[in-house]
């Protein structure tokens, strides 16, 4: 095992319009980025998920530095990803109920290792796909997310013209125009595109029933969280059961449990596990397992910056389904673009096509092109 370089990178990206989802807004784009560097040279890039709260950035970064980073130093695992993300949840369990923080905790773990999947990849030079499976394929569906209330039928409208597969619309503010948008929505976008709503846990069970009821004539493929990851999984069947409608979740979920038993006890068609909230490449390549053997779509979630999109997508493509999409958030977030440019070039009928470069490919001169930007950075070595 190599001694490793480590650059925690905080940005934040100014945005004329902020995204708004029923539980908060983001008035600019932050992002984590972990940089891994060996001895050798070879470079491993992750994120960590950072939303919410606003000050969320800053405090995951120092989690890092001060909590994650030294253990993995110490752990002997990191040249093996999924052993540390094992080792490091085991050790942190503890803390994380002391402090109240396994959500961070579990978010810094997660993006740590990707990095360390993208750097295993870089030394093989292979594809990180190809490196999580070998002879996936590079072409990958993608829908277009983050759809705000406001304005959203012209938004889905330039969605389709950039060739997205789907537009995802953001619900569970007012009921009147989470109605009007789907079905202007609908009307824009026509039968053949996908149309997904996302509630964010907005609603009780009979408010989702009767939000589903309404809107049923827009062909809805899937709604998502339509209530608290918290509720009785009970409540979250009889939504499927009473509607018809096809449920999805995943963001959310915290655990392997969660993962095993929840999508059978929940109904749910979708599964949406987020690589940067928690399991990171690994774990996600097993839920996209699990989905597969039991009938489901995998369909990975993602809302943050441009190297979680671009690792999301390497994971769709090495789970191998035809079937299901990654998310892309379509809300304006420059570095996020600049960081996917050269794959989202490609984008046609709803499909992307991955590059053949090692890894996620050579990020550094991208990312630095965002110096600017840069709130926060940190620098720690380990191993």
């Amino acid at each position: 095992m190599n001694r490793m370089n480590v650059r925690i990178l905080v940005h934040r990206i100014p945005v004329e319009t902020p995204v708004r989802t029923s539980f908060g807004t983001m008035y600019d784009r932050p992002s984590i980025a972990i940089r891994i560097e060996d001895g050798d040279g070879h470079v491993g890039w992750g994120e960590v998920w950072c939303n919410y709260p606003s000050v969320g950035a800053e405090h995951r970064a120092r989690l890092l530095e001060s909590a994650v980073l030294p253990l993995a130093g110490e752990s002997g695992l990191l040249d093996e990803p999924e052993a540390l993300w094992e080792a490091l949840s085991a050790k942190l369990r503890i803390l994380a109920i002391q402090a109240g923080e396994p959500g961070p905790l579990a978010q810094c773990i997660a993006g740590l290792e990707c990095a360390l999947q993208d750097l295993a990849a870089r030394r093989a030079g292979k594809p990180l796909h190809e490196h999580l499976s070998q002879g996936s394929g590079r072409s990958v569906a993608v829908y277009a997310s983050g759809i705000n209330p406001h304005g959203a039928a012209q938004t889905a409208a330039r969605a389709v013209a950039a060739g997205y597969a789907g537009c995802k619309v953001k619900v569970g503010f007012d009921g009147a125009l989470d109605r009007l948008n789907l079905h202007e929505v609908r009307d824009v976008i026509g039968e053949r595109i996908a149309l997904m709503a996302d509630a964010n846990q907005a609603w009780s069970a009979d408010e989702a029933i009767a939000f589903a009821s309404d809107v049923r004539e827009t062909g809805l493929l899937w709604l998502e969280e339509p209530i608290a990851h918290d509720q009785p999984d009970a409540d979250w069947a009889r939504i499927a059961r009473e509607t018809g409608v096809v449920l999805a979740a995943g963001e959310n979920f915290s655990s392997w449990n969660d993962f095993e038993t929840l999508p059978e006890k929940r109904s749910l068609g979708f599964l949406q596990p987020d690589i940067g909230k928690w399991g990171g490449l690994g774990q996600g390549l097993r839920a996209a397992r699990k989905a597969e053997a039991t009938g489901r779509q995998f369909c990975p979630h993602w809302l943050g910056g441009g190297i979680g999109l671009l690792a999301s997508l390497h994971l769709k493509a090495a789970a191998g389904a035809k079937s299901g999409y990654v998310e892309v958030d379509f809300n304006k977030n420059p570095m996020r673009s600049h960081v996917s440019q050269s794959v989202f070039d490609t984008l046609s009928d709803g499909r992307v096509t991955l590059s053949e470069s090692a890894g996620l490919g050579d990020l550094d001169p991208v990312i630095g092109d965002f110096a600017g930007a840069i709130v926060m950075q940190k620098e720690i070595a380990i191993g």
